[in-house]
């Protein structure tokens, strides 16, 4: 009596859950009937930037040896030899580049919004801006420097003690003035300008004394402007600004894109591959450098892109030892030495992930 009592009650317990059991079978059944479809997933960008055959870049304009426009459109410069790189990388073609001409205040939300693929902008990588873009490697390694009238007698940053000093805002160049205060007790009288080139125009009408922004971009304004033997670039460095191309968060596939065509101008520089001697390097038996130019394997195609990208690169723009001698360095106005812009392997910061 007790045993069949005892089973009836435990019939009449498990049959709540049986019944929610039957409930939340049902559930897929409805969704299945429902009318409702899902959205189509959007194209990623490196595929959007294939369909569209032009890549669309961000650049600066108006610094001679990093991106310049002359008076006949004609763009030149370290910055935009990177997006004809890229461009030859993923569309075979270095000239398939639109140039977006940007100041310092609406480069990060024109990639953002998507106006522009790749930032290529003199741009300084900082922990705080990873969480508005996605930087690549660093390009350029540079610092933060002072020009002064050579009238003025400076010759020191001690000397810059509530002096003027222009500055362009949305900058590092900028909060790094303020600390000048602190480090090196040196009172600060910032007088801020829009942009860079406004800045300039300022510090040449005489409204400060001292001119403060990356040292490559002084060695450019001190080049082109008039009488610029009367000008001095002061010898200390207060910061580190290492300059580098950025894309929109979220689009892996565009940022390996990028990063590898980034990363085959430091490593042909280093297998010692340039525009000149291309053609003889294809007949390389070296395992290394085959793989490299895509007679072997298939990165290219694991990328997204042609297995010979490296060799459109290179044919396009020459390696980075080339960029950079011919808009910085000594083939340039600017004579600029490499420094820490050398390949690892001379004592620099270059360094190149294998490919393989």
């Amino acid at each position: 009596m007790f045993k069949k009592t005892r089973s009836a009650l435990f019939a009449f317990l498990l049959l709540p859950l049986a019944l929610g059991a039957c409930q939340i079978n049902q559930s897929p059944t409805k969704t299945e009937n429902s009318q409702s479809q899902p959205s189509q997933p959007q194209p990623d960008l490196l595929s959007q930037v294939q369909k569209r055959g032009r890549l669309n870049c961000g650049i600066n304009g108006s610094v001679k040896g990093l991106s310049y426009v002359n008076d006949e459109g004609k763009y030149s410069g370290f910055d935009v030899d990177i997006c004809r790189a890229v461009a030859a990388a993923i569309l075979g073609n270095p000239n398939s580049v639109s140039y977006v001409q940007l100041n310092a205040n609406e480069r990060f939300q024109a990639l953002v919004s998507g106006e522009v693929d790749l930032l290529s902008r003199n741009t300084t990588y900082t922990v705080a801006r990873m969480t508005l873009v996605d930087f690549l490697t660093p390009v350029i390694y540079d610092g933060q420097g002072f020009m002064v009238p050579s009238s003025l007698g400076i010759s020191s940053l001690s000397a810059l003690d509530n002096k003027r000093i222009c500055v362009s805002t949305g900058t590092t160049n900028e909060l790094n003035l303020y600390d000048l205060n602190t480090r090196f007790n040196i009172a600060v009288n910032p007088i801020q300008f829009l942009d860079q080139e406004q800045a300039f125009k300022g510090y040449l009408n005489g409204k400060c004394d001292a001119l403060t922004a990356d040292r490559s971009q002084l060695s450019s304004r001190k080049l082109t402007m008039p009488n610029g033997d009367r000008h001095v670039i002061l010898s200390e460095i207060i910061s580190k600004e290492p300059l580098t191309p950025a894309v929109k968060s979220g689009e892996a596939r565009f940022r390996r894109a990028v990063s590898a065509a980034i990363f085959a101008l430091i490593q042909a520089e280093e297998f010692g591959i340039a525009q000149e001697n291309l053609e003889e390097f294809k007949e390389n038996s070296n395992p290394k450098i085959r793989r490299f130019l895509g007679f072997e394997g298939s990165l290219g195609q694991k990328l997204g892109l042609a297995d010979n990208f490296v060799e459109n690169i290179i044919s396009a723009t020459g390696n980075y030892g080339e960029i950079y001698e011919r808009n910085l360095g000594m083939d340039s106005e600017l004579k600029l030495s490499r420094g820490h812009n050398e390949l690892w392997s001379n004592g620099g910061l270059l360094y190149s992930p294998p490919f393989r």
